[in-house]
């Protein structure tokens, strides 16, 4: 049996992939922590809590008695770490929680990997040796900057990061990088275009806009809205993990695109007319400082070379979003009321 350790379980993407994996990969344990900050929900897993694969632990990645204890206990075949502070908005005003979590973070969840990687039996550090710890960093491709119109991120494009988010990611992504190099531990990386899909927080775009339209409430929208992002569905993003974990070649990146651009205001309609809203509910705002205006990925390589493609065209997986948000309404009401809290409080401490 093969275990799995996957950082920021209970958040929207972490989430999505335990039970994408658990339903894929039926004979693996999965390991899940999860620091349970605002964006992390228990409630996104309770469909498979009680599921003898599955194991959760409250961990804060900075907390290093505790990694160690969890790699100690058990023997980790790979790790994918989405444990992460993502919102930009948030990383402008309070950029040293993005630093330490998202850098630092980082750094001990590898030191932890590459302790219990040089104990494996047979290791000789050998790149080509399969068995053992594998690390996977999940990146951005906001680590790229804005595209220039007609560009599109391929893995070899220069970092340059517009906002201390998506410089704490740049920064995670080579250190995981330098722990290969100096150390020869195992690492992969992947830099995915926005996700969208059921349990995403609603401080992200697609369901701010959903939820607030259930409620009538004003549509915040930064400047003209005319950034123009690329779409990837989550379940595709899953799929794609997988496959970098088992197929993929140790030190490469892999760009993750929806291969869907579009404007944030487009995004916005689209929504209020699904939802038989009104337009009136627009609410220009003043854009955010740094504001990257366009992301294109490019996902040539990880479909040529592992046989990726997307499941979902992004009309059926917006339509299939708004219908998931419209059906749980009751965890859409528990976020919105802050009563997830009360529950993962209760029941972690």
């Amino acid at each position: 049996m093969k275990t799995l350790l996957v950082t920021g379980g209970c958040g929207f993407i972490g989430s999505n992939f335990i039970r994408y994996m658990l339903d894929k990969h039926p004979d693996y344990m999965i390991i899940g922590i999860d620091a349970l900050t605002y964006a992390g929900n228990p409630e996104n897993l309770k469909s498979i809590e009680d599921n003898p694969n599955y194991r959760f632990f409250r961990a804060d990645i900075r907390n290093r008695n505790m990694i160690e204890q969890i790699f100690a206990f058990y023997t980790i075949d790979y790790v994918v770490n989405f444990a992460a502070e993502s919102h930009v908005d948030r990383s402008i005003k309070e950029p040293d929680v993005f630093l330490t979590t998202n850098i630092l973070g980082t750094q001990v969840l590898l030191d932890a990997a590459k302790r219990q990687w040089r104990l494996h039996p047979g290791n000789k550090y050998d790149r080509s040796y399969r068995d053992g710890v594998r690390f996977h960093q999940i990146s951005t491709d906001e680590v790229y900057g804005s595209a220039d119109d007609g560009e599109k991120f391929t893995e070899e494009s220069p970092l340059r990061p517009s906002s201390p988010y998506s410089a704490s990611k740049a920064g995670a992504d080579m250190v995981a990088m330098a722990y290969r190099r100096t150390y020869g531990l195992p690492v992969t990386i992947s830099r995915s275009s926005n996700n969208y899909g059921p349990y995403q927080f609603p401080e992200k775009l697609i369901p701010l806009i959903i939820i607030n339209c259930i409620y009538d409430r004003p549509l915040p929208v930064y400047g003209d809205g005319l950034q123009i992002r690329d779409w990837l569905h989550v379940n595709d993003h899953c799929r794609a993990v997988d496959m970098i974990l088992h197929s993929g070649k140790d030190g490469d990146i892999y760009n993750i695109g929806g291969d869907n651009e579009k404007a944030n205001i487009d995004i916005v309609k689209q929504i209020i007319h699904t939802l038989g809203k009104s337009e009136e509910l627009i609410n220009y705002v003043e854009d955010r400082p740094g504001h990257d205006r366009r992301y294109a990925t490019d996902s040539t390589k990880i479909e040529t070379q592992l046989g990726w493609s997307r499941n979902h065209s992004f009309e059926q997986g917006l339509e299939e979003c708004i219908s998931w948000y419209l059906n749980n309404m009751g965890w859409v009401k528990r976020i919105v009321s802050g009563e997830y809290r009360r529950y993962f409080e209760t029941m972690y401490g």
